[in-house]
């Protein structure tokens, strides 16, 4: 990749465009997670370090190219304002000369770029009247990078481009995992369904050494190979897919994980009685819940030869004790692995980022990306529009 960064780029006195998410929850006009403003502090404070002039660009839920006004950014610009420390601006019907006229050191906001009908069709004469408001187009949306919008990649080729900071770091990260990454790679995927992720597979199996797969997933796996997988989540349309998947695996020299011993229980709630059983021996009245603690022993295992491991989607139902615990394990051995300085651990997507936050271990993992669907995206081994467009600028 030959993406620039804000340290390539002259910034002083200049209009700096910079595409954010800050679709962030909203509740009675106020933000209840300011996760993503938070993330994009160090790009916008580093524009104003080198003198230029950070103009905010950003989408805020799905108003389909009208103007829908309880989707205006506006509402956000105290937390804006909280987050970066300095004054923010909003700016509804931007002009280059309103921008210029704003005093040295401010930051604007303009309104949702999804208001315009031309943002999501990648409108040529929309992308070049956003470059004519500005001198330097800054992209720090890597969760918006799988988009073709008139915001993240049209404008790209009309003004000097680079990455913000988050987009650099992602990048950075993305590259360590995947790219050139420290060998063997192991891969944890986990989730409800195959079917969402078979592009993953696909791809996976072609770079990494070992694949540990969990969750749903599992069951339809187990299913593929003869198991009777009781009451568990499951889709018996998908076993030819999955002995596929497994005759593939095993011709590119990829070791899949699957549960050998898993956790049943008759019914899904927290503290439901539960219990142990080999993956051969699910009662016909059951549902597999978590893997076992056999099963978690060898993904501690795979971790402990593994030095870069990437992450999407929990081993089982984490979002209840005490069908977290084969996801609070692994995330925990990861997170000691990547502090003692022995493994790159990367992670990312909805799900993982909730049950690496619920586990305790998120914080000790070298990255983990909010990016959802773009860094899933970029897992499946598919161009994102929004990097290209920096690639190529």
């Amino acid at each position: 990749m030959s993406w620039k960064t804000l340290d390539d780029m002259e910034l002083a006195g200049r209009i700096v465009l910079t595409r954010v998410d800050i679709n962030v929850p909203v509740e009675n006009g106020e933000v209840t997670d300011a996760t993503r403003i938070e993330r994009i502090v160090p790009t916008v404070h580093d524009i104003l370090k080198a003198g230029g002039s950070p103009v905010l660009l950003a989408h805020f839920g799905r108003p389909k190219g009208k103007v829908v006004p309880e989707m205006s950014l506006e509402p956000l610009v105290p937390a804006l304002e909280k987050a970066f420390g300095h004054p923010v601006t909003f700016v509804a019907t931007p002009t280059r000369g309103a921008l210029e006229s704003l005093p040295e050191g401010a930051i604007a906001l303009l309104e949702n770029t999804r208001f315009a009908p031309g943002e999501e069709k990648n409108d040529p004469e929309m992308a070049q009247v956003l470059a004519g408001l500005g001198d330097v187009y800054c992209n720090d949306a890597f969760s918006a990078a799988h988009r073709a919008h008139a915001s993240t990649e049209g404008v790209a080729h009309r003004l000097p481009a680079c990455a913000g900071r988050l987009m650099e770091a992602e990048l950075t990260a993305l590259e360590a995992a995947l790219g050139k990454p420290r060998r063997p790679v192991l891969a944890v995927v986990g989730g409800a369904k195959v079917s969402t992720k078979l592009d993953l597979l696909a791809n996976l199996i072609e770079k990494v050494d070992m694949l540990v797969i969990g969750g749903g997933m599992a069951n339809t796996f187990l299913a593929a190979q003869g198991l009777d997988v009781g009451k568990s989540l499951c889709e018996h349309d998908l076993a030819d897919t999955a002995r596929e998947i497994m005759a593939k695996a095993e011709d590119t020299g990829c070791e899949i994980i699957l549960p050998s011993d898993v956790v049943v229980a008759e019914e899904f709630r927290a503290h439901a009685p539960n219990t142990v059983v080999a993956d051969t021996a699910v009662p016909a009245d059951c549902m597999i819940l978590d893997a076992g603690p056999d099963s978690v022993e060898r993904i501690l295992g795979a971790i402990d030869r593994a030095e870069t491991l990437i992450w999407n989607g929990p081993l089982g139902a984490f979002e209840i004790a005490p069908f977290d615990a084969a996801t609070n394990a692994a995330a925990a051995h990861a997170a000691a692995r990547t502090e003692a300085g022995e493994l790159i651990s990367v992670a990312g997507g909805g799900d993982t980022v909730a049950a690496l936050n619920k586990s305790g271990a998120a914080d000790r993992f070298t990255y983990i990306s909010t990016a959802g669907g773009a860094f899933l995206e970029w897992m499946e081994g598919k161009t994102l529009p929004g990097v290209a467009a920096l690639d190529q600028a």
